[in-house]
């Protein structure tokens, strides 16, 4: 039998307590590399015919957490940025993505100043699935037609979450919004 939506779904939820205050990323990322193995559920959702931008699957409503689609048709690089107090897992189903990690130097108390230093990058080929927990802050790359599902504990336009200029050292608070805006910009 396959994995399909319905059994990652299932996983998910158990993998997150009600309210979400607790969670197993690493459960929730073997999972998403799992259902990326099921070519019935990539070409459903990520082939050929899927419409270009980004896409809910499910949102949960005693867990809130999302399961979402990118269908890239002209890839990005967004800047260094965090999604505030939610987690997102993400999996590569087509091309790839670059992830790179970075670490706060300064602590804070200046308003709108921010020193960041890279502290590691990595590539996620389809099929494979890394996180992010909350408030880490990380950027991603992505070439034109990537496309990759992400997993994130809310809706992240619900939050208040910080994109990052690393050249300028500055920090802007990307406030909760209903234009679905959110650090990552994408």
């Amino acid at each position: 039998m396959s994995y399909e939506l319905n059994d990652f779904i299932a996983d998910c939820r158990d993998a997150i307590d009600i309210g979400g205050k607790s969670y197993d990323l690493e459960r929730i990322r073997q999972c998403a590399e799992k259902i990326a193995k099921n070519s019935t559920f990539v070409e459903a959702y990520f082939g050929q015919e899927a419409e270009i931008g980004t896409h809910t699957l499910h949102q949960d409503q005693d867990r809130d957490f999302m399961i979402l689609t990118h269908i890239k048709d002209t890839g990005f690089d967004s800047p260094p940025h965090d999604h505030g107090a939610s987690w997102a897992v993400y999996c590569q189903i087509e091309k790839y993505v670059d992830m790179c990690e970075y670490d706060r130097q300064d602590d804070g108390t200046i308003e709108g100043q921010a020193e960041l230093v890279q502290t590691n990058s990595y590539r996620l080929n389809p099929g494979q699935a890394g996180f992010f927990d909350a408030f880490e802050i990380h950027s991603i790359s992505v070439p034109n037609k990537a496309r990759f599902m992400r997993i994130t504990g809310t809706d992240l336009s619900r939050l208040e979450t910080s994109c990052f200029n690393m050249d300028a050292q500055t920090v802007s608070i990307i406030t909760p919004n209903d234009s679905g805006d959110t650090a990552g910009g994408r």
